[in-house]
């Protein structure tokens, strides 16, 4: 009788290599596909940048132009809430980060009474709803008889915005080494000179990340906004109130240069970082 060899090992050796190749690749599909999802509404955003729409919605694709993107003030207040909206950020993230970098430098380097006090307000902002901080400095703002507008804004968007500084930057100085600032103290350093030479430049990362932070938080925002505008527009506003009547491809074109300036200044970022790194090896 003659014999026939069975191919089952085989197969249950391929099998075997494909389950294996699966589990040590399963991590890398599921980022795959968890960034394609965070990342779509954004690729819709800017695709639909490029439409031209015939009538006042953007919500269904009707040929590409650049038109959007060439009078991309071609709806009225749009310019003007842009304006204000990249001046409240520039203001509120300066002044936030400057005041918060400050804090924390108070924390972390020196015990004083109220300390744990502090601590607990700074977070506080960080795990409050909006619509309880807006209503809130609302309520403050119509006791203290202030006239709604440009100020309320910028002195909500500062309040908020200094608590992910000093989250930020007190990171960077948990683990900063206190030795390089008493090695160039011993040097002939004084105080002044060691926080120029040694500290501010070690911390540099981090107070810039929590600028650029603060910025992306304080042109974002609406709900804070909305409670202590007044008859100010800022973008966020704008958007809200275009969507109730139309949705104009200038929003969208709008929305992909905040998206794409924010983008460049992370991979700036980044690429100093990377660079500094490199050169202090």
């Amino acid at each position: 009788m003659s014999s026939v060899a069975l191919p089952a090992p085989r197969k249950r050796g391929v099998l075997a290599r494909a389950l294996g190749f699966a589990r040590r690749q399963a991590l890398t599909v599921y980022s795959l596909l968890f960034f394609a999802y965070l990342l779509l509404p954004i690729a819709i955003v800017i695709a639909f940048s490029f439409n031209h729409p015939t009538g006042k919605f953007n919500y269904t694709w009707q040929g590409f132009t650049w038109d959007n993107w060439r009078y991309w003030d071609g709806v009225p207040g749009i310019r003007s809430a842009i304006i204000l909206s990249l001046e409240i950020a520039f203001v509120a993230s300066l002044v936030a980060t400057v005041l918060g970098t400050l804090i924390a430098l108070a924390l972390v380097r020196y015990g004083f009474r109220g300390r744990g006090t502090t601590n607990i307000l700074i977070f506080l902002p960080l795990s409050t709803p909006e619509i309880v901080l807006g209503a809130s400095l609302l309520t403050l703002f119509l006791n203290l008889n202030v006239i709604f507008g440009f100020w309320t804004i910028l002195i909500a968007h500062i309040m908020f915005c200094i608590s992910f500084a000093v989250v930020t930057v007190k990171a960077r100085l948990v683990g900063f080494d206190r030795h390089l600032e008493e090695a160039a103290m011993d040097l002939g350093a004084n105080e002044w000179m060691t926080f120029q030479k040694v500290t501010l430049p070690l911390i540099a990362p981090a107070i810039l990340a929590a600028l650029l932070l603060c910025f992306a938080i304080s042109i974002d925002d609406f709900v804070v906004t909305y409670f202590n505008s007044g008859s100010k527009v800022t973008f966020p506003l704008f958007v809200w109130g275009a969507a109730r009547v139309g949705a104009p491809p200038q929003v969208n074109v709008i929305g992909t240069a905040i998206f794409l300036v924010a983008l460049t200044a992370m991979l700036a970022n980044v690429l100093i970082q990377t660079y500094r790194s490199k050169g202090a090896e």
